[in-house]
């Protein structure tokens, strides 16, 4: 009888602290920044945003004025059957994946987390606030982008029938005039930001997923090399902006003197180990 008390207390507690362990999460990216760096972060990250976004733009003008209408010409056509590897491996810079397979990694992390106690619990929410970071990171820009695609209106490779560069249907809010920016070299180039800035070591990784993802675009002839170049820089800056909201906020990222933001290292799993044999936590 006794067991069944607790096991019933159980039940009614865990709704509970899972609706207090999202509650937290939602609460903390909305809280006022408290980071005394926050101000040199913010400036550090205009700089930088700022040369990028200069830099990047001539490029993506170089390109639309003497590149994009030569480079698709050279693109096997549309629908070449030997084309099925680069179908499948663009497929892993399509936003709805990328999301979809962060927003249930994230339910799975809140989840477990009420189940757990102690430091396992803590090294859960620090991976789960990561795993956060990372979902904003690409949602933030790629959301933006599909605003862009629609109000531009580029048309896609041969949208038309011939390999024109300029042809542009303005609010046109249709797949076939939503060439400009890449929605795929958005994610990626969000997605590989964000995983590199939290994981450092995997910078190498992310930064050929992100070149893979971008030139499969222009194989498939999906995109013009000027869309793909300016996906890659909204997806950049939108990625960057979004690690300065969690840096300020002290969420996974922390500020040095001179406003370079960091990875936030977070609980060891040594401690999980030691607290597992029956040792304390530090």
């Amino acid at each position: 009888m006794a067991l069944s008390d607790k096991a019933g207390r159980a039940q009614r507690i865990y709704p509970v602290e899972l609706v207090l362990v999202i509650g937290r999460a939602l609460a903390q990216l909305v809280r006022p920044p408290s980071h005394s760096r926050r101000a040199e972060a913010a400036r550090r990250w205009a700089r930088h945003a700022l040369w990028l976004t200069a830099a990047l733009s001539l490029a993506i003008v170089i390109l639309m004025v003497g590149v994009d209408a030569f480079e698709i010409g050279l693109m096997p056509p549309r629908g070449t059957p030997s084309l099925w590897p680069v179908k499948i491996i663009t497929d892993f810079g399509k936003s709805a994946y990328v999301l979809w397979a962060l927003a249930g990694l994230l339910l799975l992390v809140l989840l477990i987390v009420p189940l757990l106690r102690g430091v396992p619990r803590a090294v859960l929410i620090g991976f789960g606030t990561r795993v956060q970071f990372l979902f904003l990171a690409v949602l933030v820009p790629v959301a933006i982008g599909e605003v862009l695609k629609g109000i531009i209106g580029r048309g896609r490779p041969f949208v038309g029938g011939a390999a024109d560069p300029y042809n542009f249907s303005l609010f046109a809010w249709n797949e076939a005039y939503a060439s400009f920016p890449s929605g795929h070299s958005i994610t990626a180039a969000a997605l590989g930001f964000a995983v590199a800035a939290v994981w450092p070591r995997l910078t190498a990784v992310m930064a050929t997923y992100v070149f893979v993802i971008l030139v499969s675009r222009l194989v498939l002839l999906a995109h013009h090399p000027s869309d793909v170049v300016a996906g890659a820089l909204l997806g950049l800056v939108g990625a960057m902006a979004v690690r300065y909201w969690f840096a300020a906020r002290r969420l996974a990222f922390t500020i040095r003197q001179d406003g370079t933001i960091d990875p936030l290292p977070g609980p060891s799993w040594d401690r999980v180990k030691r607290v597992a044999r029956g040792g304390s936590a530090p």
